[in-house]
């Protein structure tokens, strides 16, 4: 192993910068070009990525430190082979984001001392192109001021104001959200008033986006101190901003996946800079917020959600009898977690039916056998022997989402259902491809009732890739179980039974178990769905399949 120092790359002709964010901390593992620091000047905001891969030792800087090129940041514990010095990738729009030199001058499409319709362009942003438009900052007909912000762009490290350089009447806008612009690209025609000539583009200064994307699982993000965040203000939709909200591209980001809007979140950093944690109180204090107990003392059932009716307050005492109980701690968590799985996760359930004749006589035979050993096994140890064996031919279920990336387990950690007098908890069987159903068999029976007693710890139900629930002989057919996130995937199983199965010649008893695979969307399409359905009930069928 060697000691890299890790600098400040060339970002532009500028120093003195204040570091605002650290993204990182020692004992970090960081990979190269991964995200160290935020810096910020007076118009832009950037993040300071590593030049090399390797565990982070010790840090060189702290918040509010002014660094410049060629600045100590860190030292990296990287691998000899890594070593080597390596050119320091710069921020893709930092340096001439932050760059106070003027751009050059934006040319006219007519003599402006005349008056006419201006072009106006993108200027020099920095050696780079194809950045996202993710703000609309001026609309037709506004009448426009020389260095007034048009259009927000956003690059992976970077976001940054696209100003205008001329003044007078703006008649068209030449993008829309979402469309990609590099240097020079046409993004506004502006009618000039007579004697405005145009002046040389001012660099793009920092701001962000008005939040509005859908919910999904959050992105890696910043490491905060852990100072308290103040107390949110009332959540109002809709409610007009004095200026443009102050945060860093992946807070930007991060706030966005949420769903929050920036410009109605209080700053607690440096500045009244936003940070993840005032962006998480902001949500926290939504969501109390919308489920607090209104007025008269009932207690709202549900969170309340854009574009729905307000739940219904009902006094059931005057139609009858009534007696209130607590929800238990246990089904506050769960019922609490199963709604953000429900709304966030994009569902869809196979059903399908498993052959279990023989399975069912070879678990009977051998719990007879078994009998002095006091370990009874039961179908639910099969069909976790059989889902292993599924997730290894098709690994795409043994998986989780981590902001745009899939992470790919190769451990098989099994939950299982357990209901409980208290309520539904998910103990988890580690490494249930190294183990045989005997002692599956065994650790469920001991899990179960630690569930039962309550004493699962959280080790007992954490790192599991997969679950299943089981109805067993309560009942039921199909039903649609709700995914256990972050998983991807979940089987839900009812009661078997003898059903006439025709086998080309004549109707034969069957005993069917019926199979319930709800899948996330995001990660699983439907023929691969189909298909470990089918797989899973030919090996329950055939229980040899598992040895090949």
């Amino acid at each position: 192993m060697t000691m890299v120092e890790v600098k400040v790359p060339d970002i532009g002709d500028f120093k003195d910068v204040e570091v605002i964010e650290l993204l990182v901390k020692a004992g970090d593992t960081v990979k190269q070009e991964q995200s160290l620091i935020t810096v910020e000047s007076d118009k832009a905001s950037m993040e300071i990525p590593s030049s090399h891969a390797g565990v982070v030792k010790e840090l060189k800087v702290k918040l509010g430190d002014k660094v410049g090129e060629g600045s100590l940041l860190l030292v990296l514990e990287a691998e000899a082979s890594a070593a080597a010095p390596a050119e320091a990738p710069a921020p893709s729009a930092a340096a001439a984001a932050a760059a106070p030199a003027p751009a050059p001058t934006v040319p006219a499409a007519s003599p402006a001392s005349a008056g006419g319709p201006v072009e106006v362009r993108v200027p020099d942003i920095g050696d780079f192109d194809e950045v996202a438009v993710i703000e609309l900052l001026a609309q037709p007909g506004d009448t426009i001021q020389v260095e007034q912000s048009l259009i927000t762009v956003e690059s992976d490290k970077a976001s940054m104001e696209i100003p205008s350089s001329q003044a007078g009447v703006l008649k068209e806008l030449k993008v829309k959200l979402g469309d990609k612009v590099s240097k020079g690209t046409l993004i506004a025609v502006i009618e000039a008033s007579a004697g405005a000539a145009p002046v040389a583009a001012a660099a793009p200064a920092a701001s962000a986006p008005q939040a509005a994307a859908a919910p999904s699982p959050p992105v890696a993000s910043a490491t905060r101190s852990g100072a308290s965040s103040p107390a949110m203000p009332p959540h109002a939709p809709g409610a007009p901003s004095a200026s443009l909200p102050h945060a860093s591209p992946s807070i930007r980001r991060f706030a966005r996946e949420l769903g929050v809007p920036l410009e109605q979140v209080k700053g607690s950093g440096p500045k009244g800079r936003i940070t993840q944690q005032d962006v998480q109180s902001f949500v926290k204090g939504v969501m109390a917020e919308a489920g607090a107990a209104p007025k008269g003392g009932a207690v709202a059932a549900g969170v309340a959600m854009p574009g729905l009716l307000p739940w219904p307050q009902v006094d059931f005492a005057k139609f009858g009898a009534i007696e209130r109980k607590p929800l238990s701690r246990i089904k506050k968590i769960s019922g609490a977690n199963l709604h953000r799985n429900w709304v966030v996760i994009p569902h869809v359930t196979n059903h399908d039916d498993a052959d279990i004749t023989e399975l069912e006589a070879f678990r009977v035979a051998t719990n007879k056998e078994n009998e002095k050993s006091g370990v009874k096994v039961t179908m639910l140890a099969f069909l976790i022997k059989a889902c292993v064996a599924a997730l290894k031919k098709f690994p795409e279920f043994n998986a989780s989402l981590d902001g745009e990336e899939v992470v790919l387990k190769q451990y098989f950690h099994i939950g299982f259902a357990a209901d409980t007098p208290n309520g539904l908890m998910v103990p988890v069987i580690k490494d249930a491809d190294k183990k045989g159903v005997l002692q599956i068999s065994q650790e469920m029976s001991e899990l179960a009732k630690k569930a039962r007693d309550g004493k699962l710890g959280p080790n007992d139900m954490a790192g599991g890739c997969f679950s299943i629930s089981s109805l067993g002989g309560i009942g039921g057919r199909y039903f649609t179980p709700i995914i256990n996130a972050p998983e991807v995937a979940i089987l839900g199983v009812c009661r078997s039974n003898i059903e006439p199965v025709w086998d080309g010649k004549a109707f034969q008893p069957r005993l069917m178990l019926p199979l319930s695979l709800s899948w996330d969307h995001r990660a699983v399409d439907g023929a691969a769905a189909a298909r470990f359905n089918a797989y899973l009930g030919a090996i329950l069928a055939d229980f040899r399949r598992v040895l090949l």
